[in-house]
């Protein structure tokens, strides 16, 4: 396996301040709810959490996005919030972190999506989802669709984020893979089950472990399993590189050439796996528009990984951190 350097990392991340890249999937907003436990309910047999304070994360693909500008790059970010308080809050909250709203459709049958995370001594005590899984309309997604056609010039690389919240659609994947292929750009994708076989012909598919299980209906038990899985994804999907995350275990990279990479995972310790996955995938294209090849860019969104996962609550990496990573 090759070695990463801080030197090589550093003028990766020179370069990355001239690239942008597309972002396009379910975009979410993050609430979190901090403080303590000292009782249990006399109503019921759950425990009260008094609450310290509150705070608020780009999540989905804003927090995929939020990951591009913390690297130093520039995201276009396409979405769609709902006609709300907290589409507001999601507009606002973007370009404080540095991320156009430009692309954010507003959709007034669909509220904006949102996650709140209920934690008491650093732990989560419970997630409340307040969100609509329905596919968004063929108008929205041909105004999503529109966005990107006319910047396509403009970007080096794209990104699809599938949380399964219905604006990664079937006719939208296809309609976006048949884009990048023409325009010669770069595309990764992180999926999700509903539509996990549509993503035909993509630079990076990457899925973990517990995704690829339930997409073949196979468990995944010894490293004789992954390594078919990854083959058998790659026959499928057509796909460049296949690079299959699985936690403790590090990350798996199948290559069309037929190599099998293992990448040991660098995590020192686990606080939070939320948002790691969306720090994974866009360190990976940055790095790929960035010139590393995709062995050099898996093995550095693997330490981006690691370090947020040491993190509490949704961070995104930063050069800063990065580097001290790989140190």
């Amino acid at each position: 396996m090759i070695s990463i350097t801080q030197k090589r990392v550093s003028d990766l991340l020179e370069k990355a301040k001239s690239k942008r890249i597309a972002v396009i999937g379910d975009v979410m907003i993050d609430k979190y709810v901090w403080g303590s436990v000292s009782r249990i309910s006399p109503e019921a047999p759950v425990p009260v959490v008094e609450v310290d304070h509150e705070s608020m994360k780009l999540g989905g693909a804003a927090n995929v996005a939020n990951n591009i500008s913390s690297l130093g790059g520039h995201a276009l970010l396409l979405g769609v919030a709902g006609d709300d308080q907290n589409g507001q809050d999601l507009r606002q909250a973007l370009n404080q972190e540095g991320t156009t709203d430009e692309g954010i459709v507003t959709d007034p049958t669909r509220p904006t999506t949102v996650k709140t995370r209920v934690i008491a001594h650093d732990q989560h005590v419970v997630r409340i989802d307040s969100e609509t899984k329905k596919d968004i309309s063929n108008d929205v997604q041909e105004q999503l669709f529109k966005i990107l056609e006319s910047k396509i010039d403009s970007i080096d690389g794209i990104i699809i984020e599938d949380y399964n919240k219905g604006v990664v659609v079937k006719e939208f994947i296809h309609s976006l893979s048949a884009l990048a292929k023409k325009a010669n750009k770069v595309i990764t994708v992180d999926p999700k089950f509903n539509n996990f076989f549509e993503y035909r012909n993509m630079t990076v598919f990457k899925p973990n472990k517990k995704e690829t299980e339930e997409a073949l209906g196979v468990k995944l038990s010894s490293e004789k399993d992954v390594e078919q899985a990854g083959k058998l994804l790659l026959e499928k999907l057509q796909a460049q590189n296949i690079l299959m995350t699985r936690s403790e275990k590090g990350m798996t990279l199948f290559r069309k050439s037929g190599e099998i990479v293992h990448i040991p995972t660098v995590a020192r310790q686990i606080a939070n796996v939320s948002g790691a996955g969306d720090t994974v995938i866009a360190t990976l294209t940055m790095m790929l528009v960035c010139g590393a090849d995709i062995v050099e860019a898996s093995m550095i969104a693997n330490y981006a990984g690691g370090f947020v996962c040491g993190e509490v609550g949704i961070v995104p990496i930063d050069p800063s951190s990065l580097l001290t990573s790989i140190q």
